[in-house]
Protein backbone atom coordinates (compact mmCIF):
# COMPACT_ATOMS: atom_id res chain seq x y z
CA UNK A 1 0.00 0.00 0.00
CA UNK A 2 1.10 3.56 -0.56
CA UNK A 3 -0.87 5.74 2.51
CA UNK A 4 -2.30 4.15 6.05
CA UNK A 5 -5.44 6.22 7.02
CA UNK A 6 -4.92 6.13 10.33
CA UNK A 7 -1.50 5.65 12.81
CA UNK A 8 -0.69 2.13 12.15
CA UNK A 9 2.66 2.46 9.56
CA UNK A 10 3.63 5.81 11.98
CA UNK A 11 3.75 4.23 15.05
CA UNK A 12 5.74 0.55 13.33
CA UNK A 13 7.46 1.83 9.81
CA UNK A 14 10.76 2.61 12.02
CA UNK A 15 10.89 -0.72 13.64
CA UNK A 16 10.24 -2.69 10.38
CA UNK A 17 12.82 -0.80 8.82
CA UNK A 18 15.23 -1.63 11.15
CA UNK A 19 14.20 -5.07 11.35
CA UNK A 20 14.72 -5.95 8.08
CA UNK A 21 10.86 -6.30 7.41
CA UNK A 22 10.26 -2.62 5.00
CA UNK A 23 12.74 -1.74 3.01
CA UNK A 24 13.70 1.68 1.69
CA UNK A 25 12.64 0.92 -2.07
CA UNK A 26 9.08 0.12 -0.30
CA UNK A 27 8.96 2.98 0.86
CA UNK A 28 10.37 5.29 -2.04
CA UNK A 29 7.80 3.61 -4.25
CA UNK A 30 4.94 4.41 -2.17
CA UNK A 31 6.58 8.49 -1.75
CA UNK A 32 6.84 8.68 -5.77
CA UNK A 33 2.89 7.29 -6.32
CA UNK A 34 1.98 10.25 -3.64
CA UNK A 35 4.20 12.75 -4.90
CA UNK A 36 2.53 11.92 -8.41
CA UNK A 37 -0.75 12.28 -7.41
CA UNK A 38 0.04 15.71 -5.38
CA UNK A 39 1.76 16.86 -8.74
CA UNK A 40 -1.10 16.35 -11.18
CA UNK A 41 -3.16 17.94 -8.67
CA UNK A 42 -0.64 21.23 -9.10
CA UNK A 43 -0.01 20.83 -5.13
CA UNK A 44 3.83 22.29 -6.22
CA UNK A 45 2.59 24.56 -8.72
CA UNK A 46 2.89 27.99 -6.42
CA UNK A 47 -0.26 29.53 -4.94
CA UNK A 48 -2.89 26.97 -4.50
CA UNK A 49 -5.14 29.65 -4.55
CA UNK A 50 -4.53 30.85 -8.28
CA UNK A 51 -4.69 26.63 -9.44
CA UNK A 52 -7.44 24.73 -11.21
CA UNK A 53 -9.12 24.40 -7.84
CA UNK A 54 -8.34 27.49 -6.05
CA UNK A 55 -11.67 28.99 -6.49
CA UNK A 56 -13.45 26.11 -4.99
CA UNK A 57 -15.17 27.28 -1.93
CA UNK A 58 -18.74 27.11 0.04
CA UNK A 59 -20.49 28.32 -3.01
CA UNK A 60 -19.78 25.21 -4.74
CA UNK A 61 -21.64 23.54 -1.86
CA UNK A 62 -25.32 22.47 -2.42
CA UNK A 63 -25.30 23.78 -6.11
CA UNK A 64 -28.35 22.64 -8.98
CA UNK A 65 -26.29 20.03 -10.55
CA UNK A 66 -24.90 18.31 -6.99
CA UNK A 67 -28.11 18.24 -5.73
CA UNK A 68 -29.59 16.68 -9.36
CA UNK A 69 -27.15 14.10 -9.44
CA UNK A 70 -27.34 13.05 -5.74
CA UNK A 71 -30.83 12.68 -6.82
CA UNK A 72 -30.43 10.18 -9.70
CA UNK A 73 -27.73 8.44 -8.01
CA UNK A 74 -30.42 7.44 -5.76
CA UNK A 75 -33.04 6.90 -8.38
CA UNK A 76 -30.61 4.52 -10.16
CA UNK A 77 -29.39 2.82 -6.85
CA UNK A 78 -33.07 1.73 -5.56
CA UNK A 79 -33.50 -1.89 -6.39
CA UNK A 80 -36.65 -3.59 -6.48
CA UNK A 81 -36.88 -6.82 -5.17
CA UNK A 82 -40.07 -7.84 -4.64
CA UNK A 83 -43.61 -7.00 -6.38
CA UNK A 84 -46.13 -8.91 -6.04
CA UNK A 85 -49.29 -8.77 -7.96
CA UNK A 86 -48.01 -5.04 -9.48
CA UNK A 87 -48.44 -3.52 -6.12
CA UNK A 88 -46.54 -1.02 -7.04
CA UNK A 89 -46.13 1.67 -8.97
CA UNK A 90 -49.42 3.29 -6.18
CA UNK A 91 -51.11 6.06 -7.70
CA UNK A 92 -51.36 9.00 -5.91
CA UNK A 93 -54.94 10.00 -6.93
CA UNK A 94 -55.78 6.75 -5.72
CA UNK A 95 -54.29 6.81 -1.98
CA UNK A 96 -56.36 8.22 0.59
CA UNK A 97 -53.99 7.70 3.84
CA UNK A 98 -50.61 6.56 4.04
CA UNK A 99 -48.63 4.88 7.36
CA UNK A 100 -44.86 5.18 7.33
CA UNK A 101 -43.86 2.70 10.47
CA UNK A 102 -40.26 2.21 11.52
CA UNK A 103 -37.32 3.77 13.49
CA UNK A 104 -35.69 4.48 10.36
CA UNK A 105 -38.43 6.49 8.91
CA UNK A 106 -38.31 9.64 10.58
CA UNK A 107 -34.51 9.58 10.38
CA UNK A 108 -33.15 12.23 7.76
CA UNK A 109 -29.55 11.54 9.48
CA UNK A 110 -29.82 7.98 8.67
CA UNK A 111 -29.91 8.00 5.33
CA UNK A 112 -26.28 8.82 4.30
CA UNK A 113 -24.31 6.02 5.89
CA UNK A 114 -20.29 6.46 7.09
CA UNK A 115 -18.22 8.81 5.68
CA UNK A 116 -20.34 11.48 4.20
CA UNK A 117 -20.82 14.43 4.22
CA UNK A 118 -23.23 17.14 5.54
CA UNK A 119 -26.77 16.90 3.68
CA UNK A 120 -28.13 19.80 1.31
CA UNK A 121 -31.72 19.82 2.29
CA UNK A 122 -32.10 16.41 4.63
CA UNK A 123 -35.30 15.10 4.52
CA UNK A 124 -36.97 11.81 6.05
CA UNK A 125 -38.35 9.11 3.99
CA UNK A 126 -41.76 10.24 6.16
CA UNK A 127 -41.23 13.88 4.81
CA UNK A 128 -40.80 12.24 1.35
CA UNK A 129 -43.75 10.44 0.84
CA UNK A 130 -46.01 12.72 2.85
CA UNK A 131 -45.06 15.34 0.21
CA UNK A 132 -46.88 12.85 -2.05
CA UNK A 133 -49.74 12.06 -0.02
CA UNK A 134 -51.13 14.69 2.60
CA UNK A 135 -52.66 12.22 5.05
CA UNK A 136 -49.49 10.42 6.32
CA UNK A 137 -49.03 9.19 9.60
CA UNK A 138 -45.73 7.85 10.81
CA UNK A 139 -45.46 5.28 14.36
CA UNK A 140 -41.82 4.82 15.11
CA UNK A 141 -42.30 0.92 15.44
CA UNK A 142 -39.51 0.15 17.72
CA UNK A 143 -37.30 2.91 19.93
CA UNK A 144 -34.01 2.11 18.20
CA UNK A 145 -32.96 0.22 15.15
CA UNK A 146 -31.60 -2.38 17.65
CA UNK A 147 -35.25 -3.18 18.51
CA UNK A 148 -34.98 -4.88 21.77
CA UNK A 149 -38.80 -3.95 23.48
CA UNK A 150 -41.82 -4.15 21.49
CA UNK A 151 -43.72 -1.41 23.44
CA UNK A 152 -44.19 0.17 20.82
CA UNK A 153 -45.77 -2.32 18.21
CA UNK A 154 -48.96 -1.38 19.44
CA UNK A 155 -49.54 2.27 18.22
CA UNK A 156 -48.01 0.78 15.18
CA UNK A 157 -50.56 -1.81 14.90
CA UNK A 158 -53.63 0.93 15.16
CA UNK A 159 -51.50 3.99 12.97
CA UNK A 160 -51.84 0.29 9.93
CA UNK A 161 -54.94 -0.12 10.85
CA UNK A 162 -56.29 3.35 9.76
CA UNK A 163 -54.19 3.56 6.88
CA UNK A 164 -55.09 3.00 3.02
CA UNK A 165 -51.68 1.80 2.16
CA UNK A 166 -48.60 0.97 4.98
CA UNK A 167 -45.22 1.39 4.41
CA UNK A 168 -42.75 -0.38 6.69
CA UNK A 169 -39.36 1.13 6.70
CA UNK A 170 -36.86 -1.86 7.79
CA UNK A 171 -32.94 -2.37 7.94
CA UNK A 172 -29.93 -1.61 9.31
CA UNK A 173 -28.33 1.92 10.26
CA UNK A 174 -24.51 2.73 11.52
CA UNK A 175 -25.57 1.46 14.86
CA UNK A 176 -25.59 -2.06 13.53
CA UNK A 177 -22.83 -2.00 10.60
CA UNK A 178 -19.99 0.81 10.44
CA UNK A 179 -15.93 0.19 10.99
CA UNK A 180 -14.98 -2.23 13.98
CA UNK A 181 -18.29 -2.87 14.86
CA UNK A 182 -19.09 -5.87 12.77
CA UNK A 183 -22.97 -7.76 12.78
CA UNK A 184 -23.19 -11.11 14.06
CA UNK A 185 -26.12 -11.95 12.32
CA UNK A 186 -27.74 -11.64 9.05
CA UNK A 187 -31.50 -11.05 10.28
CA UNK A 188 -32.87 -7.92 11.03
CA UNK A 189 -32.46 -6.20 14.32
CA UNK A 190 -33.48 -7.39 17.43
CA UNK A 191 -37.62 -7.45 17.39
CA UNK A 192 -37.74 -5.94 13.81
CA UNK A 193 -38.96 -8.96 11.95
CA UNK A 194 -41.55 -9.38 14.71
CA UNK A 195 -42.36 -5.87 14.03
CA UNK A 196 -42.90 -6.00 10.54
CA UNK A 197 -45.02 -8.94 10.25
CA UNK A 198 -47.25 -7.93 13.08
CA UNK A 199 -47.99 -4.45 11.11
CA UNK A 200 -48.51 -6.53 8.16
CA UNK A 201 -51.13 -8.55 9.44
CA UNK A 202 -52.76 -5.93 10.73
CA UNK A 203 -52.84 -3.83 7.18
CA UNK A 204 -56.29 -3.80 5.31
CA UNK A 205 -53.58 -4.30 1.83
CA UNK A 206 -50.44 -5.92 1.43
CA UNK A 207 -47.59 -3.42 2.92
CA UNK A 208 -44.51 -2.16 0.84
CA UNK A 209 -41.40 -3.01 2.79
CA UNK A 210 -38.46 -0.94 2.26
CA UNK A 211 -34.78 -2.17 3.41
CA UNK A 212 -32.30 0.26 4.37
CA UNK A 213 -28.09 -0.19 5.16
CA UNK A 214 -25.17 -2.01 3.41
CA UNK A 215 -24.99 -5.04 3.93
CA UNK A 216 -26.90 -8.53 2.95
CA UNK A 217 -30.18 -9.03 5.01
CA UNK A 218 -31.62 -12.40 5.95
CA UNK A 219 -35.80 -11.50 4.99
CA UNK A 220 -36.71 -15.25 3.87
CA UNK A 221 -40.00 -14.57 6.41
CA UNK A 222 -40.62 -11.25 4.04
CA UNK A 223 -39.83 -12.28 0.52
CA UNK A 224 -42.56 -15.34 1.20
CA UNK A 225 -45.03 -13.42 3.04
CA UNK A 226 -48.23 -12.07 0.65
CA UNK A 227 -48.56 -9.83 3.17
CA UNK A 228 -45.69 -8.05 2.27
CA UNK A 229 -46.64 -7.32 -1.88
CA UNK A 230 -43.14 -4.94 -2.53
CA UNK A 231 -40.16 -5.21 -1.20
CA UNK A 232 -37.81 -1.94 -1.94
CA UNK A 233 -34.03 -1.99 -0.83
CA UNK A 234 -32.25 1.68 -1.10
CA UNK A 235 -29.15 1.06 0.77
CA UNK A 236 -28.05 4.18 2.25
CA UNK A 237 -29.49 6.42 -0.57
CA UNK A 238 -27.59 9.92 0.71
CA UNK A 239 -29.65 13.10 0.58
CA UNK A 240 -31.99 12.72 -2.11
CA UNK A 241 -33.15 9.29 -1.04
CA UNK A 242 -36.48 9.95 0.45
CA UNK A 243 -37.72 12.01 -2.85
CA UNK A 244 -35.99 9.10 -4.73
CA UNK A 245 -37.96 6.60 -3.30
CA UNK A 246 -41.17 8.70 -3.11
CA UNK A 247 -40.95 8.93 -7.24
CA UNK A 248 -40.36 4.79 -7.26
CA UNK A 249 -43.07 4.13 -4.77
CA UNK A 250 -45.88 6.49 -6.89
CA UNK A 251 -44.60 5.47 -10.25
CA UNK A 252 -42.49 8.61 -11.41
CA UNK A 253 -39.52 6.71 -11.45
CA UNK A 254 -39.08 3.13 -12.77
CA UNK A 255 -36.56 1.73 -10.69
CA UNK A 256 -33.87 -0.29 -12.51
CA UNK A 257 -30.90 -1.20 -9.75
CA UNK A 258 -29.20 -4.54 -9.36
CA UNK A 259 -28.00 -6.01 -6.01
CA UNK A 260 -24.63 -5.38 -5.80
CA UNK A 261 -23.89 -8.50 -3.45
CA UNK A 262 -25.48 -11.90 -3.06
CA UNK A 263 -27.90 -12.29 0.14
CA UNK A 264 -27.11 -14.75 1.69
CA UNK A 265 -29.27 -17.19 4.08
CA UNK A 266 -28.64 -16.60 8.22
CA UNK A 267 -26.96 -19.93 7.82
CA UNK A 268 -24.10 -18.59 6.64
CA UNK A 269 -22.78 -16.99 9.31
CA UNK A 270 -22.11 -20.33 10.91
CA UNK A 271 -19.48 -20.42 8.02
CA UNK A 272 -15.98 -18.96 9.72
CA UNK A 273 -15.33 -15.56 8.81
CA UNK A 274 -11.42 -16.49 8.69
CA UNK A 275 -11.90 -19.07 5.97
CA UNK A 276 -11.10 -16.87 3.25
CA UNK A 277 -11.12 -19.67 0.88
CA UNK A 278 -13.61 -18.91 -2.33
CA UNK A 279 -13.91 -21.98 -3.51
CA UNK A 280 -16.70 -23.98 -2.47
CA UNK A 281 -15.52 -27.78 -0.53
CA UNK A 282 -18.37 -29.97 -0.51
CA UNK A 283 -16.51 -32.56 2.00
CA UNK A 284 -16.20 -30.34 3.99
CA UNK A 285 -19.46 -28.74 3.82
CA UNK A 286 -18.03 -25.11 2.82
CA UNK A 287 -20.17 -23.24 -0.02
CA UNK A 288 -17.78 -20.80 -1.13
CA UNK A 289 -17.99 -17.27 -1.15
CA UNK A 290 -19.16 -14.40 -3.63
CA UNK A 291 -21.74 -14.99 -6.56
CA UNK A 292 -18.76 -16.62 -8.64
CA UNK A 293 -18.69 -19.50 -6.69
CA UNK A 294 -20.87 -19.80 -3.40
CA UNK A 295 -23.00 -23.07 -3.97
CA UNK A 296 -25.80 -22.67 -1.61
CA UNK A 297 -29.40 -21.21 -1.06
CA UNK A 298 -29.79 -17.69 -1.72
CA UNK A 299 -32.36 -15.05 -0.41
CA UNK A 300 -31.23 -12.17 -3.65
CA UNK A 301 -28.59 -13.25 -5.74
CA UNK A 302 -26.30 -10.72 -6.93
CA UNK A 303 -27.71 -8.71 -9.78
CA UNK A 304 -31.28 -9.30 -8.90
CA UNK A 305 -33.38 -6.23 -9.28
CA UNK A 306 -36.86 -6.00 -11.36
CA UNK A 307 -38.42 -3.30 -13.22
CA UNK A 308 -41.99 -1.73 -13.27
CA UNK A 309 -41.59 -3.09 -17.09
CA UNK A 310 -40.21 -5.89 -18.72
CA UNK A 311 -37.32 -5.87 -21.06
CA UNK A 312 -36.25 -8.77 -23.39
CA UNK A 313 -32.70 -9.49 -25.56
CA UNK A 314 -31.43 -10.30 -28.87
CA UNK A 315 -28.00 -10.49 -29.48
CA UNK A 316 -26.68 -8.84 -32.88
CA UNK A 317 -23.16 -9.69 -33.43
CA UNK A 318 -21.01 -12.05 -31.79
CA UNK A 319 -18.04 -14.20 -32.68
CA UNK A 320 -18.60 -17.86 -32.68
CA UNK A 321 -15.32 -19.11 -32.75
CA UNK A 322 -11.92 -17.34 -31.80
CA UNK A 323 -8.59 -18.42 -33.59
CA UNK A 324 -5.35 -17.57 -31.14
CA UNK A 325 -3.37 -18.21 -34.11
CA UNK A 326 -1.00 -14.94 -34.55
CA UNK A 327 -1.75 -14.16 -31.01
CA UNK A 328 0.85 -17.35 -29.37
CA UNK A 329 4.21 -16.54 -28.48
CA UNK A 330 6.99 -18.85 -30.46
CA UNK A 331 7.27 -21.28 -27.16
CA UNK A 332 3.53 -21.30 -26.14
CA UNK A 333 2.12 -24.59 -26.80
CA UNK A 334 -0.91 -26.97 -26.10
CA UNK A 335 -1.34 -28.14 -22.91
CA UNK A 336 -3.06 -31.03 -21.22
CA UNK A 337 -5.08 -31.05 -17.58
CA UNK A 338 -6.05 -34.80 -16.71
CA UNK A 339 -9.21 -33.74 -13.74
CA UNK A 340 -10.62 -36.93 -12.92
CA UNK A 341 -12.12 -38.96 -16.52
CA UNK A 342 -12.00 -35.85 -18.47
CA UNK A 343 -8.78 -34.22 -20.27
CA UNK A 344 -8.97 -30.69 -21.06
CA UNK A 345 -6.78 -28.87 -23.65
CA UNK A 346 -5.50 -25.53 -22.42
CA UNK A 347 -2.86 -22.56 -23.37
CA UNK A 348 -1.70 -20.15 -20.75
CA UNK A 349 -2.84 -17.00 -20.75
CA UNK A 350 0.90 -15.63 -20.16
CA UNK A 351 1.80 -16.77 -23.50
CA UNK A 352 -0.51 -14.70 -25.74
CA UNK A 353 1.35 -12.43 -26.80
CA UNK A 354 -1.96 -10.31 -28.47
CA UNK A 355 -4.64 -10.22 -26.15
CA UNK A 356 -5.83 -6.86 -27.82
CA UNK A 357 -6.60 -8.56 -31.37
CA UNK A 358 -9.08 -10.94 -29.21
CA UNK A 359 -11.27 -8.30 -28.00
CA UNK A 360 -14.54 -8.22 -29.46
CA UNK A 361 -17.85 -6.34 -28.95
CA UNK A 362 -20.98 -8.14 -28.47
CA UNK A 363 -24.01 -6.18 -30.13
CA UNK A 364 -26.95 -6.33 -28.08
CA UNK A 365 -30.74 -5.35 -28.95
CA UNK A 366 -32.59 -4.40 -25.48
CA UNK A 367 -36.23 -4.12 -25.92
CA UNK A 368 -39.10 -2.65 -23.44
CA UNK A 369 -42.02 -4.81 -24.24
CA UNK A 370 -43.90 -3.26 -21.25
CA UNK A 371 -46.05 -0.33 -20.90
CA UNK A 372 -43.77 2.05 -18.58
CA UNK A 373 -40.37 3.28 -20.02
CA UNK A 374 -37.25 3.05 -17.51
CA UNK A 375 -33.81 2.22 -17.42
CA UNK A 376 -32.30 -1.12 -17.04
CA UNK A 377 -28.95 -2.50 -16.46
CA UNK A 378 -27.31 -5.02 -18.95
CA UNK A 379 -25.31 -7.66 -17.12
CA UNK A 380 -23.02 -10.19 -19.58
CA UNK A 381 -21.69 -13.15 -17.89
CA UNK A 382 -19.35 -15.79 -18.81
CA UNK A 383 -18.68 -19.46 -18.00
CA UNK A 384 -16.69 -22.33 -18.90
CA UNK A 385 -19.33 -24.69 -19.66
CA UNK A 386 -16.61 -27.92 -19.35
CA UNK A 387 -15.96 -29.22 -16.10
CA UNK A 388 -13.11 -27.74 -14.65
CA UNK A 389 -12.35 -27.85 -10.96
CA UNK A 390 -12.22 -24.73 -9.26
CA UNK A 391 -14.17 -22.68 -12.64
CA UNK A 392 -16.68 -19.97 -11.34
CA UNK A 393 -20.10 -20.95 -11.49
CA UNK A 394 -20.27 -17.81 -13.74
CA UNK A 395 -18.42 -14.17 -13.82
CA UNK A 396 -18.97 -10.41 -15.23
CA UNK A 397 -17.79 -9.47 -17.88
CA UNK A 398 -19.40 -5.93 -18.23
CA UNK A 399 -22.73 -4.24 -17.89
CA UNK A 400 -24.03 -1.00 -19.05
CA UNK A 401 -27.68 0.81 -18.31
CA UNK A 402 -29.97 1.90 -20.90
CA UNK A 403 -33.10 4.03 -21.20
CA UNK A 404 -35.30 2.12 -23.52
CA UNK A 405 -39.30 4.15 -24.30
CA UNK A 406 -41.85 1.61 -23.63
CA UNK A 407 -42.28 -0.61 -26.67
CA UNK A 408 -39.71 0.56 -28.30
CA UNK A 409 -35.84 -1.03 -28.47
CA UNK A 410 -32.26 0.16 -28.01
CA UNK A 411 -29.16 -0.91 -29.32
CA UNK A 412 -26.03 -0.86 -27.50
CA UNK A 413 -22.57 -3.33 -26.89
CA UNK A 414 -20.30 -4.57 -24.28
CA UNK A 415 -16.36 -5.32 -24.52
CA UNK A 416 -15.32 -8.91 -24.10
CA UNK A 417 -11.31 -9.50 -23.24
CA UNK A 418 -10.92 -13.29 -23.79
CA UNK A 419 -7.60 -13.10 -21.62
CA UNK A 420 -9.45 -11.88 -18.34
CA UNK A 421 -13.20 -12.48 -18.89
CA UNK A 422 -13.25 -16.33 -20.84
CA UNK A 423 -9.61 -17.41 -18.68
CA UNK A 424 -10.11 -19.17 -15.57
CA UNK A 425 -7.08 -19.74 -12.80
CA UNK A 426 -5.73 -22.90 -12.21
CA UNK A 427 -4.86 -23.99 -8.64
CA UNK A 428 -1.75 -22.90 -8.91
CA UNK A 429 -3.50 -19.16 -9.14
CA UNK A 430 -1.89 -19.24 -13.15
CA UNK A 431 -4.58 -17.88 -15.77
CA UNK A 432 -5.21 -20.18 -18.20
CA UNK A 433 -7.93 -20.25 -20.94
CA UNK A 434 -9.36 -23.45 -21.89
CA UNK A 435 -9.82 -24.63 -25.64
CA UNK A 436 -13.63 -25.65 -26.67
CA UNK A 437 -16.64 -23.82 -25.53
CA UNK A 438 -17.35 -20.58 -23.43
CA UNK A 439 -20.67 -19.68 -22.89
CA UNK A 440 -21.68 -15.91 -22.78
CA UNK A 441 -24.69 -15.40 -20.77
CA UNK A 442 -27.21 -12.45 -21.11
CA UNK A 443 -30.64 -13.12 -19.13
CA UNK A 444 -31.75 -16.15 -20.35
CA UNK A 445 -29.68 -16.33 -23.66
CA UNK A 446 -26.34 -17.94 -23.85
CA UNK A 447 -24.06 -17.80 -26.86
CA UNK A 448 -20.86 -19.66 -27.19
CA UNK A 449 -17.87 -19.21 -28.19
CA UNK A 450 -15.51 -22.00 -29.50
CA UNK A 451 -11.56 -20.86 -28.74
CA UNK A 452 -9.18 -22.83 -30.98
CA UNK A 453 -5.64 -22.82 -31.66
CA UNK A 454 -6.14 -22.57 -35.57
Amino acid sequence: MDINCGTYVLRNAQSAVEKGKLQEEDIDRALHNLFSVQLRLGLFDGDPRKGQFGKLGPKNVCTKEHKTLALEAARQGIVLLKNDKKLLPLNKKAVSSLAIIGPLANMANSLGGDYTGYPCDPQSLFEGLKAYVKKTSYAIGCLDVACVSDTQFHKAIIVAKRADFVIIVAGLDLSQETEEHDRVSLLLPGKQMSLVSSVAAASKKPVILVLTGGGPLDVSFAKGDPRIASILWIGYPGEAGAKALAEIIFGEYNPGGRLPMTWYPESFTEVSMTDMNMRPNPSRGYPGRTYRFYTGNRVYGFGGGLSYTNFTYKILSAPSKLSLSGSLSSNSRKRILQQGGERLSYINVNEITSCDSLRFYMQILVENVGNMDGGHVVMLFSRVPTVFRGAPEKQLVGFDRVHTISHRSTEMSILVDPCEHLSVANEQGKKIMLLGGHGLMLGDLEHFVTIQIY
